[in-house]
């Protein structure tokens, strides 16, 4: 008994050092579990991934600890298995955080572990995801309706172009290739209703077009993913030649602030209102809306500018609104108009006016004022 408690303190101990002090894969604080087959503190969620891959795990406070493991926790700990695992990351892989989906972390815990994709050692064949080409068959759900069916995607880093062909004969050319330039790629397991759902999004013409695929492979999805990301960072190197890895990195992909439903009513805030689906884009300042979350383009989009060029959100109670079943509002002033929101509870209504206030407190880049010039407010 007197050893448990003498282990448990050094435990307790070695997870406060720096290094220790959060998860080795995924960077939460105050990890309170441990791989004693791997030498490394962890959370609770990635101490299940590890269980998953037979990785030996125990809990720090609740489990009984032998003094040789203990001693092997001491002889390692994240930082050493860090300068083992994580040698040579390319730069635009996606390293999970705490609040990523699973089939992220899996694979990068997996990627670190299990494949050792990491260790600075040649591979070959080459990873795929370095290579500047991939290609193969996604799930693709369709423009008009709900059915996902299996689409060719041939993704070209020398051409900064991902195409993709609506039948698996290529001889009619393909349905779509998109420009890497403007593309987005986010994981949306909960809205696309697969654990490995991916959204695309990208220029096309004047609308935003959103693509959703899944394949069944949770390292296929994830290879596409980083595969995108590749290429994105070498265009990114290419149109912005002094730029650092410290400002690229953040602009190749990126999650969305915020997502959800709220009612939107018309300019003169008398007309009905209908329920629509809001992202709000944070790098890009804009806020769209969708008939549902899970259409092709946009019914309209707002720029989000600043409070100095006559932008505004604050809480609102419409006076003379129709047909509104939510009471919680928001109203976006832009120069233009005023747009009325309406939230179905207090809790969405704070998340939406943290995250709008968010975006118009953030002072406007050289580039925004472009976006801006170019926007046309839609009802």
């Amino acid at each position: 008994m007197a050893n448990h408690e003498r282990n448990k303190k050094i435990l307790l101990e070695l997870v406060k050092q720096p290094h220790n002090s959060r998860c080795a894969d995924c960077g939460a604080t105050d990890p309170d579990w441990a791989s004693y087959k791997l030498g490394v503190f962890v959370c609770l969620t990635c101490s299940g991934i590890h269980r998953s891959l037979s990785s030996r795990v125990k809990s720090i406070k609740l489990d009984y600890w032998e003094d040789e493991l203990v001693e092997f926790m001491k002889a390692n700990g994240n930082a050493s298995a860090q300068a083992l695992y994580e040698k040579a990351v390319p730069p635009y892989y996606y390293q999970p955080q705490e609040n990523d989906c699973i089939v992220l972390r899996e694979q990068w815990i997996r990627a670190k572990y299990e494949r050792m994709e990491f260790t600075g050692e040649t591979k070959y064949p080459p990873l795929s995801y370095t290579t500047g080409f991939y290609e193969g068959m996604l799930w693709k759900k369709g423009k008009e309706n709900t059915q996902f069916l299996k689409r060719k995607f041939v993704l070209s880093e020398r051409e900064f172009t991902l195409t993709y062909y609506n039948k698996e004969n290529e001889s009619k050319g393909p349905k779509a290739v998109i420009s890497i330039k403007d593309l987005n790629a986010t994981f949306q397991p909960e809205k696309i209703g697969h654990p490995n759902g991916l959204q695309i999004t990208y220029q096309d013409d004047n609308h935003t077009r959103n693509l959703y695929v899944y394949h069944q492979s949770p390292e296929e999805i994830v290879t596409w993913y980083n595969a995108i990301r590749a290429a994105r960072y070498a265009y990114l190197k290419t149109a912005y030649p002094t730029g650092s890895d410290e400002e690229l990195i953040p602009k190749i992909t990126r999650n969305y602030l915020k997502e959800g439903y709220m009612e939107k009513t018309g300019p003169l805030q008398k007309e009905p209102f209908k329920k629509r689906w809001f992202i709000l884009d944070s790098q890009n300042r804009k806020l769209f809306y969708f008939k549902g979350q899970l259409d092709a383009e946009e019914l309209g989009v707002i720029f989000i500018g600043t409070e100095s060029k006559g932008y505004s959100v604050k809480e609102y109670v419409p006076k003379h609104a129709r047909g509104n079943k939510w009471k919680c509002g928001v109203m976006v002033g832009t120069p233009e108009r005023q747009f009325v929101f309406m939230c179905e509870q207090e809790r969405e209504q704070k998340e939406w006016l943290d995250a709008l206030k968010q975006v118009l407190y953030r002072p406007m880049a050289p580039q925004d004022y472009t976006v801006e010039a170019s926007m046309k407010y839609k009802r």
